[in-house]
């Protein structure tokens, strides 16, 4: 993997909040393969490099107004949303950056209330051309619908998409492999946690 400049590059992870991957998540499937994978730890350790390295960090979390006033009603999974047990309700736990991924100061955390993507019909865009980032590390929850929402919006906005792939999750667990190598391989970069804590790591 070629060399990243961190001043033009930023980390955002998608949906890793209390509701989703939390222990007491609205879908305990998902939740148990991104812990039982190390995937949520893995992401924990990026931001925490990313911090250092000086990388810009950005949580890209997805809620819902406790009356659903604007929120998506047009396909089967946000009409499921809304009857989960664990709703993701804006000002709640459930909205929360997961344990145990640290949220620092300068981080930004980009709420979205409709749709698949962090980055469509978001802040996400302005913010990074803002701060002049032109290569976007992707990494969180789900392989299955999130993640490559995010990665096709990226790459059509003309950023460079970096895919950790030991750093996303979905279910089944097989899924997620296919989707790296079906898809996400011919649009991003496809590296490895590891690569790019070695890159990120503070020199010595």
């Amino acid at each position: 993997m070629p060399e990243l400049d961190a001043a033009t590059t930023a980390l955002l992870t998608v949906e890793c909040q209390n509701g989703v991957v939390g222990e007491e998540s609205a879908l305990p499937e998902l939740a148990k393969e991104a812990r039982a994978s190390g995937m949520l730890e893995r992401v924990a350790a990026l931001v925490d490099a990313a911090h250092g390295a000086g990388v810009q960090v950005l949580h890209a979390v997805a809620e819902r107004r406790p009356d659903g006033l604007a929120a998506n009603a047009n396909a089967r999974l946000f009409r499921a949303a809304g009857k989960l047990p664990v709703r993701q309700l804006s000002g709640t736990r459930a909205v929360e950056v997961a344990a145990p991924i640290e949220v620092a100061e300068n981080d930004l955390v980009v709420r979205r209330l409709h749709g698949l993507s962090p980055i469509a019909g978001t802040d996400v865009d302005a913010l990074l051309r803002n701060l002049g980032i032109r290569t976007l590390v992707v990494a969180g929850v789900s392989s299955n619908i999130a993640i490559p929402n995010t990665v096709f919006d990226a790459v059509n906005l003309g950023y460079r998409v970096v895919v950790p792939s030991d750093a996303i999750a979905g279910v089944p667990a097989a899924y997620t492999a296919e989707v790296i190598r079906n898809c996400l391989a011919l649009v991003a970069t496809v590296t490895t946690a590891e690569a790019l804590l070695a890159q990120w790591a503070p020199a010595h």
